[in-house]
């Protein structure tokens, strides 16, 4: 059986090199914009799909929307936000700094 062709084999060092070596400190970084990817990715789909919401529970009233359906299969086949933040970390497009680089609150 063939491997799946999203599958991508990373090399951690050149992960951890853009954070001096720390390889955890670079996953929590890619997790942070990938949890920021899936409000963004969520809000929107809920944007979308509240068009269609319906305010009665008659079940007779209730049809299958030809239309809700591509919107909700369109957001299905974009990529996973932690590849998203994967591909935004390696090539550089992601900021962040440390708590001790942030102006302090006196």
């Amino acid at each position: 059986m063939p491997a799946n062709p999203s599958i991508v084999t990373r090399d951690t060092d050149k992960l951890a090199a853009k954070t001096n070596g720390n390889i955890y400190e670079a996953v929590a970084i890619m997790a942070s914009r990938a949890k920021q990817l899936s409000v963004k990715q969520k809000e929107e789909l809920n944007q979308k799909l509240s068009e269609f919401a319906s305010t009665v529970d008659n079940l007779e009233e209730i049809f299958e929307n030809r239309e809700q359906i591509e919107i909700s299969k369109h957001y299905e086949r974009q990529p996973k936000p932690a590849s998203l933040a994967i591909e935004e970390y390696i090539e550089e497009r992601v900021n962040w700094r440390y708590r001790s680089e942030l102006p302090s609150e006196d």
